[in-house]
């Protein structure tokens, strides 16, 4: 497994795959190949489907300008690659018009960006082999009376707990600018922010639903705030960066928690992610959206249980509901922008972590279907959707406004 670092990506919205990652294609190209007098931007597959939805072309171009350069954009979303459907090509041209250089990028998710050819070298391991399964690192944990998060520190770099603060404090911002913008957020489908009216009635709100309530409208203000091209972490993804911070910064308000357990629960959560990313995927273009928002309440239900005090069997079945009550989630956002159905998903699955949570701490962790089993038949399902419930707009709600 990669370090923590690959998972939670500080960027900005709104979508990890198709903004942030073709924004990192771009910088690299660039900074490979600066001398050239024209160049060119193939986009295929899903990146191409949704691509002017999640500003794709803005992203490339923003990055171009930056060099007082111009790119031309070409769309082939009927044309997928083999490694990933995320894939962009770009090349560049000499004065007379020849190609001087030209290189295929695959947007995986999160942010990540590998290069064709070099799939193996792009990954960094900083985990040992034989602990990639959930499994593996849960007996590791019981022999040596370990926390997850202790588990984490055993192989990250010494300044990691200081990258978590840092990840914190952005996604802290991102609640509370979330909650205090208003407005209609931009893209066309003049969807209206809801965050800073629902956490107004939330706060107004007596007894249990009040209280929940209020996570909801964290998880609002971050996805919305995604939505808007703000800057938020990648968690696993910009398509669900809502969820865990919308039950850390509920639980940090209501339990008074010290900063430093809300970064070992950060820690905590990134293995939950960590271990989906490296045997299954995150990557709604691959697997659906249980890959992005099924992941991330998965992490939000494990990082709640590990502040509440369950053990690292209670931690992994909670994670494990995140998952398995997501499976078969389509991936079909209307007009290909990160809003619908994608800030509500965000804010539902926020309560359902916390539901998760619960149901955890009330039994003692013993289950029949591991986390290691609902992350293999995630795999399965997403490989057997259809591509037009794979981020490609082709599909299910997706087409409801034509």
């Amino acid at each position: 497994m990669e370090s923590l670092r690959e998972l939670y990506r500080i960027g900005y919205g709104p979508s990890s795959s198709h903004t942030m990652g073709p924004r990192a294609a771009a910088t690299h190209f660039l900074f490979t190949f600066a001398q050239a007098d024209r160049y060119e931007a193939d986009l295929f597959g899903s990146l191409a489907a949704t691509g002017k939805g999640h500003l794709t072309d803005k992203a490339l171009r923003e990055v171009f300008s930056s060099k007082q350069k111009d790119v031309e954009i070409v769309w082939y979303p009927e044309v997928e690659k083999p490694f990933h459907p995320n894939a962009l090509t770009i090349r560049s041209f000499d004065a007379e018009g020849e190609i001087q250089a030209e290189q295929t990028y695959y947007s995986v998710g999160g942010g990540k960006i590998v290069l064709e050819g070099e799939q193996a070298s792009q990954t960094l391991e900083v985990y040992p082999k034989e602990y990639s399964r959930m499994r593996q690192i849960l007996e590791y944990c019981t022999e040596e009376g370990l926390q997850l998060w202790e588990f984490a520190l055993q192989f990250e770099d010494a300044q990691i707990l200081s990258y978590m603060d840092e990840v914190w404090t952005v996604m802290s911002e991102a609640v509370e600018n979330g909650l205090n913008a208003e407005g209609v957020l931009p893209g066309g489908l003049k969807l209206a922010r809801k965050a800073s009216q629902y956490n107004s009635k939330a706060s107004d709100f007596n007894g249990p639903l009040g209280n929940t309530a209020l996570a909801l409208s964290y998880a609002l203000a971050v996805s919305e705030e995604n939505a808007g091209g703000g800057r938020i972490v990648t968690a696993p993804t910009c398509g669900s960066c809502g969820v865990l911070p919308g039950v850390l910064y509920y639980l940090a308000r209501q339990y008074k928690f010290p900063r430093i357990k809300i970064l070992r629960s950060l820690l905590t959560a990134g293995i939950i992610g960590n271990v989906v990313k490296t045997n299954g995927s995150i990557s709604g273009a691959e697997v659906g959206c249980q890959g992005e928002i099924g992941v991330a309440c998965a992490m939000a239900g494990a990082a709640a249980t590990h502040l509440l005090g369950g053990t690292i069997h209670q931690i992994e079945y909670a994670a494990e509901m995140g998952l398995e009550h997501h499976l078969g989630l389509t991936c079909d956002p209307m007009r290909g922008l990160v809003q619908i159905p994608c800030i509500e998903r965000n804010a539902l699955a926020t309560m359902r972590s916390l539901d998760h949570c619960t149901y955890a701490l009330l039994g003692d962790g013993r289950h029949k279907v591991s986390f290691d089993n609902a992350i293999e038949v995630m795999r399965e399902t997403g490989q057997a959707l259809p591509s037009l419930y794979r981020e490609t707009s082709k599909g299910g709600l997706a087409k409801v406004l034509g």
